[in-house]
């Protein structure tokens, strides 16, 4: 918290960080490679099709 001066800023980093570490982290430890590869791809696919 110390690099940021207001606390709306905080809680508008802490927010999209939310979600997009929700959106890409997909827990690999539970998950055998290959599912956690299409996963992976899915959601890097997804986010590439939002930036354009």
């Amino acid at each position: 918290m110390s690099r940021f001066r207001r606390m709306k800023t905080l809680q508008k980093f802490a927010s999209v960080h939310a979600n997009l570490h929700n959106h890409f982290a997909l827990e690999r430890h539970l998950v055998n490679r290959q599912t956690y590869r299409e996963r992976r791809s899915a959601a890097l696919a997804e986010w590439q099709t939002l930036m354009a």
